[in-house]
C-alpha cells in the first residue's frame, strides 16, 4: 500500500505542475495533494505544521491567482473600469470559453471596460488589456513555481525516508 501512495503521491505531485498551466486544475494545490499523500504512507511521519504552511501558501496563490490580472491591468494604466472588466471576464470567460477564457477572458474584459470608459482612446484600453496578460502569465509563472517546489519537496521527502519504503 506504501509503494501505491509513494506512485500517486508522485503522480498527483506532477500533475500539479502540469496544472499550472491548465486553468481547469489548481496547480500549487494539487502538488499539496500529492504531499499530503506520501504523508500517509507509513514511513514518512506526518508533520503537520509543514503540511499546514504548505496548505496555507498553496491557498494564497489559487486566491491570487484570480486578482493578479486585475492588478496586471491597473499596473498598466487601466481604469477602475478596466479592472472590473478583468474580473468579469475573467468569470464569464471560465463559464462560456472553458480553459481558454482564463485567458481571453480578462483580455477581452479590460479592453471593454476601459473602452466603455473612454471610447476615443482604444490604445490605452489595448494598453490595460495587454497588462491583464502579463498578469495571466504572472499568475501562470507563480502557480508553476510553487509546484515545481512541491514536488521537490517531495522528491526530498521521499529521499530522506526511500530505504523505508524498499526494505521487505
Amino acid at each position: 500500500m506504501d509503494i501505491f501512495l509513494l506512485i500517486l503521491g508522485f503522480l498527483v505531485a506532477l500533475l500539479g505542475i502540469v496544472g499550472s498551466f491548465l486553468p481547469i486544475l489548481p496547480g500549487p494545490l494539487t502538488s499539496w495533494f500529492g504531499l499530503l499523500i506520501l504523508s500517509l504512507s507509513k514511513p514518512v511521519p506526518i508533520n503537520y505544521t509543514f503540511l499546514g504552511i504548505t496548505l496555507g501558501i498553496a491557498i494564497l496563490i489559487w486566491l491570487l491567482d484570480y486578482f493578479i490580472p486585475a492588478l496586471g491591468t491597473k499596473k498598466f494604466g487601466g481604469t477602475r473600469y478596466g479592472v472590473v472588466g478583468t474580473m468579469i471576464g475573467l468569470i464569464l470567460g471560465m463559464i462560456f470559453l472553458g480553459p481558454f477564457g482564463i485567458i481571453i477572458g480578462p483580455f477581452v474584459g479590460a479592453f471593454l471596460g476601459e473602452m466603455i470608459k473612454d471610447s476615443s482612446n482604444s490604445s490605452k484600453a489595448l494598453k490595460a488589456a495587454f497588462g491583464s496578460f502579463i498578469g495571466f502569465l504572472t499568475s501562470t509563472f507563480l502557480k508553476f513555481i510553487a509546484a515545481v517546489i512541491y514536488t521537490g519537496f517531495y522528491i526530498s521527502i521521499f529521499w530522506e525516508y526511500k530505504n523505508a519504503f524498499f526494505t521487505f
